[in-house]
């Protein structure tokens, strides 16, 4: 396909994701099965320029003339080529020149908003690239700078991997991957970074031999760093309540040195399936997975015998994933406002469920991949309203697990009293809050 090609089936796409709301994944699959000729290479810069599309929906329709929601499939993508890939006006005239599957020459109003492309006089949603309904809850965590906030958040991700120090050191992994230019992590002394390539294609990692043989796991930095703040205690008791796939659990695992007793439940028992061979890959031997049993109020409580034994229980909790942007730019276009009540609630649910397996001087780490305070600080402090008998550790010195670099973490870090929180423009991370509370009573 030529790039004039790709330029259209991309306004094909997007198209489609406006008119019927569906995952970005899912259409793109579909688009590729309705479309046999297309290469690996063409469906991979089909899908970066999707992609970019939907990071810079807001911002590409706003120099266009339109508003999100109203905008046309090839609003969006002239804005994006624009904005997000930096062409110039002729550089896209040349795509779009009505030749055989190219796009319809642009028409004199199309090459004044490209040429002007000014976001000087927008507001704050559409700098910053999100929905306009989040804009009250964004500003009051980030104030002013709610609209970089968000731009950081439309930017690529980069390809974050632990190192399995179970089966490997920092050293010895990044040798294995040299072929990819690994760099170090900014915090987490068991970070490796790889950069993507122009397009956006991240290298084929799970076909290399050190992930095979379980050296190296895909896990974005700010999720490393929510492990480590938990700070699991080597020979101690503990317990994943919200596991799904086992990322954090693989983590904690190694940071107790296969030492203890790692328990990792989830209460879907699809969202747990994976984690089965990724224990096993990652030669995580003190890792036993309970599995839920039955549905409704007469499921089998699985968990009954861990009640005032655990050390630490970690909550991973369902959120909006506001923070996960970057990675998932979809998302936050499909998001309504009744799933952050959904979600509020569905926390403090499993936050009080926690409550029972906490024993006395032991600790509850509450996680969440969101940055609002509804999911964050304020979920924090009901649960402290409801449970007297926990206390917060303090952001300085929950940060000491991380040694050195820890300091320099909760400075970069928005540090609230109820803990830390990541984000791309502060620590070049997914967004991540970090909650750690011990029990006295």
């Amino acid at each position: 396909m030529t790039p004039a090609a790709r330029l259209s089936a991309a306004i094909e796409v997007i198209g489609t994701l406006l008119a019927e709301r569906r995952p970005a994944a899912d259409v793109l699959k579909d688009w590729g099965r309705s479309h046999r000729f297309a290469g690996s290479g063409d469906r991979a810069a089909l899908s970066s320029l999707v992609y970019d599309a939907l990071r810079r929906r807001a911002s590409a329709a706003w120099i266009m003339g339109e508003r999100v929601g109203e905008e046309s499939p090839r609003a969006l993508l002239l804005g994006t080529l624009r904005l997000a890939r930096g062409l110039d006006v002729e550089a896209i005239a040349a795509l779009c020149d009505g030749a055989r599957f190219a796009p319809e020459p642009l028409n004199a109003d199309e090459r004044a908003r490209l040429a002007a492309a000014s976001l000087d006089d927008a507001p704050a949603h559409v700098r910053g690239d999100y929905p306009e309904w989040l804009d009250a809850p964004l500003a009051a965590v980030f104030g002013e700078a709610r609209a970089e906030e968000g731009a950081a958040l439309a930017e690529r991700a980069p390809l974050d991997l632990r190192v399995n120090t179970l089966k490997s050191g920092v050293d010895k992994a990044a040798r294995q991957l040299a072929h990819l230019h690994p760099g170090a992590g900014n915090w987490s002394p068991l970070a490796l970074r790889i950069a993507l390539e122009a397009d956006g294609k991240a290298p084929p990692l799970t076909a290399e031999p050190a992930y095979l043989k379980g050296l190296v796991e895909i896990q974005d930095e700010g999720s490393q760093i929510a492990a480590i703040l938990a700070a699991p205690p080597r020979g101690g008791q503990v317990l994943d309540l919200c596991a799904g796939g086992g990322g954090k659990t693989l983590e904690l695992a190694a940071l107790m040195d296969g030492a203890g007793q790692l328990y990792a439940y989830d209460d879907d028992l699809r969202r747990l399936a994976p984690i089965h061979e990724r224990v096993q890959r990652a030669g995580a031997h003190n890792v036993q997975v309970r599995s839920p049993r039955g549905r409704g109020p007469g499921r089998e409580d699985v968990l009954e015998d861990l009640t005032g034994r655990m050390d630490l229980v970690l909550v991973d909790a369902p959120c909006t994933g506001t923070g996960t942007w970057r990675r998932n730019p979809d998302a936050k276009w499909r998001m309504r406002p009744g799933a952050l009540v959904e979600r509020v609630k569905e926390q403090a649910e499993i936050l009080d469920a926690a409550v029972r397996f906490v024993k006395p001087g032991g600790r509850l780490a509450y996680v969440t991949c969101s940055l609002l305070d509804e999911e964050n600080v304020g979920q924090v402090r009901a649960f402290l309203e409801r449970h007297p008998g926990f206390r917060v550790v303090p952001p300085a010195e929950a940060v000491l697990a991380l040694g050195e670099r820890g300091m320099a973490l909760r400075e970069a870090a928005l540090d609230r009293p109820e803990g830390l929180l990541l984000s791309p423009r502060r620590t070049s991370t997914d967004g991540f809050f970090v909650s750690l509370m011990v029990r006295d009573a």
